[in-house]
């Protein structure tokens, strides 16, 4: 239990009618929502977890707009100890890290200055020249990008393996043969962009288990409100906070979360790669976070009757959604994701893609076609997002590289809003009319 102090005064009559200004002084007792998280919901934790103590009584916690603080004189702090804010021990960060913290289920928590600071620092803090490392063949571009070409130039060595299938056939499949000497560490996305397949977490972590390495999941597609990857017993999980922590479209950031001694690790190496989150962005990102079960829950809904409308379209050749029973990762996904999870409050997620009849030219006229739908990238926020990923996300791909992880030219993505229902279902079938009659296909 902490304690805290406020101090305020008073005006009291007394008998005579003469006023007299006291000063009060009491205490408020608030115990870390962190003791009782089993019996929390999500949605209480998002709203008051980090909040205490409340600073002069406020209801909202004040950004600390400052570079740096005063300095203890006559002691021998070690460097991350120095307050200055690069060094991530800005109030404003530490009170957004413990309301992340209680919400991912943590020990402790870092916020960065964006989801692909959260993936390098988390990485670089585990791996060092000489290492190897498993990942998916299909990750979002930047990681992609990252593991590829960053790592191999620092001496780090990469192995893909194909995170749905642990035991079936090719090379890629045979996961444990895949673990070498010197692997350390098996990377992987819960539900993979823009393809929208589910990772098979319980074999990933059988298989880390068996070979005592360590376990990292970008959680960004799920949020902890449909998965908590560390109580399934992944030792880091890293989320692009831009997306539905925030939920907004007006912060990018991004969070590292675990046991206290590897976010320790991560820390050391944050703070010299100087990925700081500034205060002000801490501020939007813990604003953001008090909705973010209200807004994932609308999304999970909203998603799922949107695949469902496209997926009976007849411009419509095949849809990825988990959500869906003809997605190959629904029975994984139902398992890991939902009620079935003893997750009352879980969904597939709010995003899928579709192909349409016709390639990138349908796409584009179903793109341009749209009333509701913003078209661009990123995902999470308020409003639904339209994006063809082989000319964003993935544009630092080769077609080729694109083609061999499913991405086809005329592939679009939708990421969800919280607008009505209705009406996004409405826009998705309007576009995909628009885009069959104007590229001429019967």
């Amino acid at each position: 239990v902490r304690v805290f102090r406020i101090w305020g005064s008073c005006r009291d009559n007394d008998v005579s009618g003469k006023s007299e200004s006291k000063t009060l002084k009491f205490s408020c007792f608030s115990p870390s929502l962190m003791s009782h998280k089993g019996d929390v919901s999500i949605s209480t934790l998002a709203v008051h977890a980090g909040e205490h103590p409340r600073s002069d009584g406020s209801a909202v916690f004040p950004i600390f707009q400052s570079a740096t603080f005063a300095a203890s004189i006559g002691t021998d702090d070690a460097y991350d100890k120095v307050r200055y804010t690069r060094c991530n021990n800005n109030p404003t960060q530490v009170q957004t890290a413990q309301k992340v913290a209680e919400i991912e289920g943590a020990e402790a928590a870092l916020v960065t200055a964006s989801g692909m600071s959260a993936i390098t620092a988390a990485m670089l803090s585990l791996l060092k020249a000489g290492d190897n490392v498993l990942v998916q063949s299909c990750l979002y571009g930047g990681t992609y990008t990252l593991v590829h070409e960053l790592l191999p130039s620092m001496g780090i060595t990469v192995t893909e393996l194909e995170g749905d299938s642990p035991a079936g056939a090719g090379a890629q499949n045979n996961w444990d043969a895949l673990v070498q000497p010197n692997t350390k560490v098996i990377y992987c996305e819960a539900i993979t962009n823009p393809m929208c397949v589910c990772t098979d977490l319980p074999a990933v972590l059988a298989v880390a288990k068996r070979h005592g390495l360590m376990t990292i999941i970008d959680n960004t597609f799920c949020s902890p409100v449909n998965l908590r990857p560390l109580s399934l017993g992944f030792d880091i999980v890293i989320e692009s906070a831009t997306k539905y922590m925030n939920g907004h479209s007006d912060v990018i950031a991004g969070v590292v979360a675990g046991k206290q001694e590897l976010i320790n690790k991560v820390l050391f190496r944050l703070n010299h790669l100087g990925s700081t989150l500034d205060p002000h962005a801490c501020f939007l990102l813990a604003r953001g976070l008090k909705t973010l079960a209200l807004r994932v829950q609308q999304q999970n809904r909203n998603a799922m009757a949107m695949a469902e409308a496209l997926a009976k379209h007849p411009q419509v050749e095949r849809v990825h959604y988990p959500g869906l029973p003809s997605s190959p990762s629904h029975a994984l996904a139902s398992k890991l994701f939902t009620a079935a999870a003893g997750n009352p409050k879980g969904g597939y997620g709010g995003v899928f893609s579709f192909e349409l009849k016709g390639g990138q030219r349908a796409a584009d006229i179903f793109q341009a076609a749209l009333k509701i739908g913003f078209v661009a990238p990123s995902l999470g926020g308020v409003e639904t997002l339209v994006t063809r990923p082989a000319g964003t996300s993935h544009k630092g791909q080769s077609p080729e590289q694109r083609e061999s992880i499913g991405i086809k030219e005329g592939l679009i993505r939708v990421a969800v809003g919280i607008e009505d229902t209705e009406d996004l279902v409405q826009d998705m079938l309007q576009a995909a009319d628009q885009s069959s009659i104007a590229n001429g296909i019967k």
